[in-house]
């Protein structure tokens, strides 16, 4: 199969980024991902995706500095390949009840999300409003739209990030792109894996929590040809 074109894919060493890296090398994509620490872990995923047949890079990354995001977009780009997709899917909580929450806590969840958005969008971006083609999908969550007690920080990040997608598909509609956002509910992954399982899922209808293969599934729908026509939705999986 040729490929469709490079994916890149950001916190994908485990969970929903994994998921979603090796989905996409399924339906025919190259794979660039990015990972904070585990670097076997990564490199797992890129024996993943090559035994697809696809081509695939690791690349370190902090989301919380801007410096290091910045030189992951030069990376991207000095693979001189045509980006047909960007999930932004790296994360990081600092959880703590708002009236104790220090300065830091606060800065680092919002800079991280915030500014990560920013560092490594703005710069691919030019490319595909040249190609005229390109999909952005950035994982956000829930808590961005309803609120949680404790992660008042983690809500207003993922907030912002469901308004600059909003706001970003308006700008470069026009051009073919597309930009939307997936909100996951309660994913079985190892962020969640400390939380009382057994509480959260009392309130779900499945009796279950979601799993990193369904996430993934509607972010490979999004980076797809059949959503051509979707742009600036906050899409649930929950």
């Amino acid at each position: 199969m040729e490929s469709k074109g490079l994916a890149v894919v950001t916190g994908a060493s485990r969970g929903i980024g994994r998921a979603t890296a090796i989905g996409l090398a399924r339906d025919g994509y190259d794979i660039a991902l990015s990972y904070r620490a585990n670097r076997d872990k990564a490199q797992e995923v890129v024996d993943a995706v090559t035994e697809l047949g696809r081509d695939a890079w690791a690349f370190e990354m902090e989301l919380g500095s801007t410096g290091s995001v910045s030189a992951f977009a030069d990376a991207i780009l000095a693979l001189n390949r045509p980006i047909a997709g960007l999930v932004h899917n790296a994360g990081m909580t600092r959880d703590g009840l708002f009236v104790s929450m220090k300065e830091k806590a606060w800065t680092e969840v919002t800079q991280a999300h915030l500014n990560g958005f920013y560092a490594l969008t703005r710069p691919l971006l030019r490319g595909m409003l040249k190609a005229r083609h390109g999909r952005i999908v950035t994982i956000v969550s829930f808590v961005g739209e309803k609120g949680n007690a404790g992660q008042v920080n983690y809500a207003a990040a993922k907030a912002g990030l469901i308004g600059a997608t909003k706001a970003l598909a308006l700008e470069v509609g026009s051009r073919g792109l597309t930009v939307n956002a997936v909100s996951p509910g309660f994913i079985e992954t190892d962020m969640t894996a400390d939380l009382d399982h057994e509480k959260i899922v009392e309130r779900i209808p499945f009796g279950r929590p979601g799993s990193a293969e369904e996430v993934a599934s509607v972010v490979r729908f999004l980076i797809g040809d059949g959503a051509s026509y979707v742009t600036g939705q906050v899409i649930g999986v929950s």
